[in-house]
């Protein structure tokens, strides 16, 4: 298992909120704690086992902890409202593939607007605004998974 993977898992599991968990693989032991507070860093411990000869115990060689890296907010970003999702389910731009996106960067939205689609369960959900500005930034792709409270657009109220 290589680091990549390992930052995946911390990933998947940080995003899951499960609070910890426990994988062995081949040789190698990790074990992820995730403290209860929303948006803290998961706690890692990596144990790999060398094997030797037969008769001695196998002596554990512990990794570091692995930290993601915090996510910088510029000042800037404070002043933006994040839409989030109010479900699980996979993001959807445009209401069908052969139609325009709902909204675009740069268009002014109000409250009732609809922004996506959220498929959850075969059912197509339309997210509507709450509130109004100027989309800034649409924070996830066309087409992927999302999760509940995950951002997905940022937006300017001013």
């Amino acid at each position: 298992m290589d680091i990549k993977e390992i930052q995946e898992l911390i990933k998947f599991v940080a995003k899951s909120g499960a609070t910890e968990v426990n994988l062995e693989i081949d040789n190698v032991k990790i074990s992820i704690k995730s403290p209860a507070k929303k948006g803290a860093v998961p706690e890692t411990t990596i144990i790999q086992q060398i094997p030797v000869a037969q008769g001695a115990p196998a002596p554990a060689v512990e990794a570091p902890a692995a930290k993601a890296p915090a996510a910088d907010k510029s000042s800037e970003e404070d002043k933006y409202i994040t839409v989030k999702s109010p479900m699980i389910g996979t993001f959807y731009r445009k209401p069908s593939p052969d139609k325009d996106t709902f909204v675009n960067i740069g268009d002014t939205i109000k409250p009732g607007d609809v922004l996506c689609v959220v498929e959850a369960m075969k059912l197509f959900n339309e997210i509507e605004s709450e509130v109004s500005g100027k989309i800034v930034k649409v924070l996830v792709d066309d087409s992927t998974p999302v999760e509940y409270d995950q951002p997905l657009f940022l937006v300017d109220p001013s």
